[in-house]
């Protein structure tokens, strides 16, 4: 099979009576029990959209003995309370992950956004990557969560990529190292397993691997001097679990299988000679794996599920991320063990890592002493004055001016009273779409400051005369909000209508001011503007802080990537 996992080391370390607990567990599991903790389930607050059940959560885990559990976004009391029900009718302890990006947010929906990766990257200050890391581990583990599916070690090498545009936190080995450092260092101040992502590592093409394969194309030199200095970094200090992506690294796989086919290539998912033998055996990677979800196409049009569903095991990876059906795909994995897909090695093997992480946690001490589930108290740091102050000072050092060649800055009500507000969003109604409307923050904010503020109809093409245009607007601001998960390969500005009266025809008519909420790159679509700005997120503080500089009451600090140009001479214009 290769190599196996060694408890006595890095990244567990577990004594003897931990190990003992491991051994013992495993020795007294029925196949079912075994098959279960492979599994980590997406929960749901009511009806279950997604793997189709109608089973209760009590139901769920005491007929499939589920390993892990994720849930969808909710409140801190609420998710809490989920955690709480889960962990107390499950036989062995789950490891419970959130997807916590950016800070607190990602584990509910009243966590404290912090810094994105491009936010952190921007900054130049690794307190800010640190601090969005704290907050991070503080926030998600008041909930119960124990294990952070975060960060992302993608390096951005592809301006056109936007599933990592402002998750990487960088564009170069160096920085996503120097950065994802300071976030784990951070997240480690609380009690919570670091999960890095994306195995082999995303950021190479402009694809996306919900919807098709993922492909790394580097040479094996290339990657090992990027991708693979990152990930043998981050072993090296000790992480304890990696995310396996939906992703293909051919030149590697032909490297370590010369008789490897093009249509034999698969995801890291399912390639045994990336995940056991590149990572786990080269890599000498000695912690846990787990794949992707399961849902995405990367994995999901690479052959059957039933055999899939097996075969990410034996691959190498040690869970499997999310039922499409709770019965049916048991059954797959409970086949494939039975039949030999699964070697008995494999599963011993696959069981040691999973619960080994929840040994090193000491869940099955904290379960039989009765702490193992969290009191509404541990909530008071959800939003806490602290952490508080840490998303603002992320905001000033991070929020960046990426040029104002035309000279428009600063604006102020003396001089720009009447604004013409141009909102462009992304999907409404999404897996990711934005919660805020920013438009209507954003124009608060300005109305508070003595401007007076008129939002922009983009669903024409009539633009009126351009002399009354100019006689009635003293600036065009352009809040770029623009977010998509999972429906495209990439997202880019969508304006509203054909030739649209929002796109900035209006850069020599009136001083012109486009900022970004989101993705980075946007000058790729509106090369024509001559101030530009990121400010990475559509918090109030975020907002509020773009205005102050805008304004010139506070400096823009954050320094750009060259992503930001999009590889287009006129952008720099």
């Amino acid at each position: 099979m290769g190599k196996y996992v060694d408890l006595t080391k890095k990244p567990y370390q577990l004594d003897d009576s931990q190990i003992k607990w491991v051994e013992e567990t495993i020795k007294g599991m029925s196949d079912r029990e075994k098959v279960g903790q492979l599994f980590t389930n997406l929960f749901f607050f009511g009806e279950d959209k997604f793997s189709g059940n109608d089973l209760t959560n009590k139901e769920i885990l005491e007929k499939y003995h589920i390993g892990g559990a994720r849930y969808m976004g909710a409140e801190s009391e609420t998710v809490q309370d989920l955690l709480n029900e889960l962990q107390s009718h499950s036989k062995i302890p789950l490891l419970v992950a959130a997807n916590c990006d950016a800070g607190g947010n990602g584990a509910c929906k009243d966590g404290t956004y912090i810094a994105s990766g491009a936010q952190a990257e921007a900054a130049l200050d690794t307190s800010v990557a640190y601090n969005a890391g704290y907050v991070s581990g503080r926030e998600a583990t008041a909930l119960g969560v124990n294990v952070n599916f975060d960060p992302c070690v993608d390096i951005l090498k592809n301006w056109r990529n936007t599933i990592v545009n402002t998750r990487a936190y960088g564009t170069n080995a160096s920085d996503v190292i120097k950065y994802t450092d300071a976030y784990l260092k951070g997240l480690t101040q609380s009690e919570i397993i670091q999960c890095i992502k994306h195995w082999p590592g995303d950021g190479t093409e402009e694809r996306d691997q919900h919807l098709v394969l993922g492909v790394n194309e580097l040479s094996v030199d290339e990657w090992e001097d990027s991708f693979g200095r990152v990930y043998r970094h981050h072993i090296n200090e000790g992480v304890e679990m990696i995310m396996a992506g939906h992703i293909a690294l051919p030149a590697y796989q032909k490297a370590l299988n010369p008789d490897l086919k093009d249509e034999d290539i698969l995801p890291a998912t399912l390639a045994e000679e990336l995940t056991q033998e590149l990572l786990k055996e080269k890599l000498d990677f000695n912690g846990m794996v787990i794949t992707d979800a399961s849902h995405m196409l990367g994995m999901t049009a690479a052959m059957r599920r039933e055999d899939y569903v097996p075969r990410a095991i034996q691959a190498g990876c040690d869970m499997f991320l999310f039922f499409n059906n709770l019965e049916e795909d048991f059954n797959f994995m409970l086949q494939g063990y039975q039949k030999g897909v699964i070697t008995e090695d494999r599963m011993t093997d696959a069981l040691r890592r999973i619960l080994g992480l929840k040994a090193k946690l000491n869940l099955h001490v904290k379960q039989q002493e009765g702490t193992l589930l969290k009191g509404k108290e541990a909530l008071a740091v959800v939003g806490s004055e602290e952490h508080l102050k840490m998303r603002k000072d992320a905001a000033d050092k991070g929020i960046t001016l990426v040029k104002d060649t035309q000279g428009n800055l600063p604006i102020s009500p003396a001089t720009h009273k009447r604004v013409r507000l141009y909102l462009l969003e992304g999907e409404k109604g999404g897996l990711q779409s934005t919660g805020t409307n920013a438009g209507d923050v954003v124009k608060v904010e300005l109305e508070k400051r003595g401007y007076e503020v008129t939002i922009n109809d983009g669903t024409t093409r009539v633009k009126g005369e351009t002399l009354k245009y100019r006689e009635e607007v003293d600036l065009a601001l352009v809040i770029a909000n623009v977010i998509g998960y999972g429906a495209q390969n990439n997202y880019r500005i969508q304006w509203k209508t054909a030739m649209s009266n929002e796109v900035p025809w209006y850069v020599y008519e009136v001083p012109t001011v486009f900022a970004s909420l989101n993705f980075t790159t946007h000058l790729h679509d509106a090369t024509m503007v001559k101030t530009f700005i990121n400010a990475y997120h559509e918090n109030e503080e975020n907002i509020t802080q773009l205005i102050d500089k805008l304004e010139g009451k506070s400096t823009f600090k954050g320094q750009p990537n060259n992503n930001v140009w999009a590889n287009k001479w006129q952008a720099k214009l």
